[in-house]
């Protein structure tokens, strides 16, 4: 299949579902992903596609909110391994806070495992899946995002974190740069997930390979502010900026 059918091709089924990821692109087209990719890079140069959260969506449809389920299948086996490795942290008793990204969704189906953890979060998804097992759950309550229909935000959610300590904050961010800032495209969330820095003793970004070199409009933290940055990349000598005393960690 030539470049130009390939991109005619990659744009119909762009349109008909709204959004794909790159995973399932090549899978409808049948070639690989590194393909995809460079077609996409090449759409979205042309004015004709967005790319985010690891596929695209039509320009037309750009603004459109992608649903939460359509977010975890993007780089889906990265992020299980982050979430692996993140649980190692844990021991068993601990209180910890989960965002609603979909890394700390797939941390949430790790801990049912461990004993007597106390989970914090604002994630409707991971609520509704904890509820299912003997994991004391709190939900942050508050109103339903209307960036991002999986969370739970604004001034009550803030104010139930802030009422709470923990042992740790796990959280995801769509840009870590090489100058070591972490950044999001959403200020609501930015805001919650800072609280839950604030009130726990030790904080851990979940970021897989696909949010490295990248940029977005809200300041979460600098590297040198977490404790663990846990990705599917070593990132040794990624960092042209001081990390302070951060970890990094590796499946």
């Amino acid at each position: 299949m030539y470049k130009g059918e390939r991109a005619n091709e990659i744009l119909t089924i762009l349109e008909s579902t709204g959004y794909a990821t790159v995973e399932y692109l090549a899978q409808q087209i049948h070639i690989s992903p590194s393909s995809i990719r460079r077609d996409l890079t090449d759409l979205e140069a042309r004015g004709l596609a967005k790319r985010s959260y690891g596929g695209a969506q039509p320009v037309r449809q750009a603004g459109r909110n992608i649903p939460f389920q359509m977010r975890s299948h993007a780089h889906a086996a990265e992020k299980k391994a982050i979430a692996k490795k993140a649980v190692s942290l844990l021991q068993g008793g601990e209180v910890i806070f989960l965002d609603g990204s979909s890394t700390c969704f797939f941390l949430a189906e790790q801990l049912t495992a461990l004993k007597g953890i106390l989970v914090i979060t604002n994630s409707i998804d991971t609520t509704a899946y904890l509820s299912r097992y003997e994991i004391k759950t709190y939900c942050t309550g508050g109103i339903i995002s209307q960036d991002n229909r999986a969370v739970l935000v604004d001034e009550i959610a803030e104010n139930t974190i802030r009422s709470m300590h923990a042992d740790f904050a796990f959280f995801s961010s769509q840009s870590l740069g090489r100058d070591g800032l972490v950044s999001d495209c959403y200020a609501s969330e930015v805001r919650l997930r800072r609280a839950m820095m604030e009130q726990s003793v030790r904080s851990v970004l979940l970021a897989d390979s696909s949010k490295l070199d990248r940029s977005s409009t809200f300041r979460q933290c600098e590297v040198k502010d977490l404790d663990y940055v846990i990705c599917d990349r070593n990132l040794t000598g990624y960092f042209s900026s001081e990390t302070g005393n951060a970890a990094f960690l590796c499946p």
